[in-house]
């Protein structure tokens, strides 16, 4: 029984030691991923890059730039006349004695005409704002997707940031400034 146990003992003394080194490599992992000035210092223009593509997305820049698009194509950007209300158009009506019929069938035939005339533009704008939709929920996936990748390089260790945190780690851990995983320590 004594040849079973020192096996299992040098099991568990290398499952420790492959622990230990785990915990290292994913503390090394950590670290290089949210070392944020080094990988300014490393890469200045991509880390640039990767905040004002942030800054854009928080700050909502895809919705207004899609906003602003469907104003240029539709051309909503239009000031809306004034327009009388049906109180002052009577009263008006009033001050122009038997002349107000006439003035009244005028303005009847004339806002006909305009009606007739706005649902010609609006339904080209209809056809417009479709497009526009079906191009905005094509483009979305692809925003979405160029976020998350924006993310992900944001925090992916990058190789020389990741060995210089594994071997100051490693470094600490052979100094004694933090817990190592010999079998000594645990007792064993």
């Amino acid at each position: 029984m004594g040849t079973r146990t020192d096996a299992a003992v040098a099991q568990v003394v290398a499952a420790r030691a492959e622990l230990g080194e785990q915990v290292d490599r994913l503390e090394a992992a950590g670290r290089a991923a949210v070392d944020i000035p080094a990988k300014v210092r490393q890469n200045p223009a991509k880390a640039a890059g990767v905040a004002a593509g942030g800054a854009f997305l928080a700050l909502g820049g895809p919705k207004r730039l899609f906003r602003r698009a469907k104003r240029a194509v539709t051309g909503k950007d239009e000031e809306l006349p004034s327009e009388l209300l049906p109180k002052e158009v009577e009263k008006t009506l009033r001050k122009l004695g038997t002349d107000g019929k006439a003035v009244r069938g005028t303005l009847e035939r004339e806002f006909a005409s305009y009606l007739e005339d706005r649902s010609k533009a609006r339904k080209k704008e209809g056809v417009v704002a479709a497009a526009t939709a079906i191009a905005v929920s094509a483009l979305r996936p692809i925003a979405i997707r160029g976020g998350r990748q924006m993310a992900e390089r944001m925090l992916n260790p990058n190789g020389p940031s990741f060995q210089e945190q594994l071997e100051r780690i490693r470094e600490r851990r052979k100094t004694g400034g933090g817990a190592s995983g010999s079998p000594d320590e645990a007792g064993l």
